[in-house]
């Protein structure tokens, strides 16, 4: 599987990406500029996180227009593999990819630190392989990572077992004391109807290497090998 991971004017996580797939996981990836109108062969896209065009209006409304991203949106409508993380999750969430929205912490504040994750979905490749009794040890780092969504949508993302993680403490219990941004239902990612495109606030690529300290995050790219290879 060849992966591309996307820059765009202000992503600052595209080569912790590039690190953690090619370095850690030993995969094939591909550097894609967000000017480029073709995936270069790319099975599996990966949108970073980061600052894309410094986050005005909303974060991700002015980077789903770069010219990759029609290229993208093609991709995942297609079935082909596409996964936003912070940023990428908040792009993905403006283009038609993905259902629901990215709005301000209910602190207003930027928050940036370790939190658990809880898997939910049996069924997506990102957590199917994980042990749903653990709590996932995985950094987060945004101002705008409050998922909503209105209750019909919500009803068919959890119909659909669309829900891939929801914040939790380091025993696995989920409660509104650990949800760091206020998303409803404790929701830290969610993937589409056909399993294919993930998104997520947290940052696994931030704990996939043993120089940091922490793998948890590592596990999820392995269950994504794992599942679609």
């Amino acid at each position: 599987m060849k992966f591309g991971v996307v820059t765009f004017p202000g992503s600052n996580c595209d080569e912790d990406m590039v690190y953690t797939l090619e370095t850690s996981l030993g995969q094939k990836v591909e550097r894609l500029w967000h000017k480029d109108h073709d995936l270069k062969g790319c099975d599996f896209i990966v949108l970073p996180g980061g600052f894309s065009f410094g986050d005005y209006l909303r974060s991700g409304a002015i980077a789903k227009f770069s010219p990759i991203m029609k290229e993208v949106i093609a991709h995942g409508q297609k079935g082909g593999y596409v996964m936003g993380i912070c940023n990428g999750f908040q792009i993905l969430c403006e283009s038609p990819l993905l259902d629901g929205a990215l709005l301000h912490n209910n602190s207003q504040k930027f928050i940036c630190k370790n939190i658990h994750l809880k898997p939910k979905s049996s069924t997506a490749a990102i957590s199917k392989d994980l042990d749903f009794d653990k709590a996932y040890k995985i950094p987060i780092a945004h101002g705008e990572g409050r998922f909503y969504a209105p209750e019909d949508t919500l009803k068919e993302i959890y119909d659909n077992d669309q829900v891939l993680f929801q914040y939790c403490d380091a025993d696995g219990n989920v409660s509104e004391e650990h949800n760091p941004n206020g998303s409803v239902d404790h929701i830290a990612g969610i993937c589409n109807k056909s399993k294919n495109v993930f998104g997520m606030m947290p940052h696994p690529e931030r704990a996939s290497d043993e120089n940091l300290g922490n793998t948890d995050g590592k596990m999820l790219f392995e269950s994504i090998l794992n599942n679609l290879s």
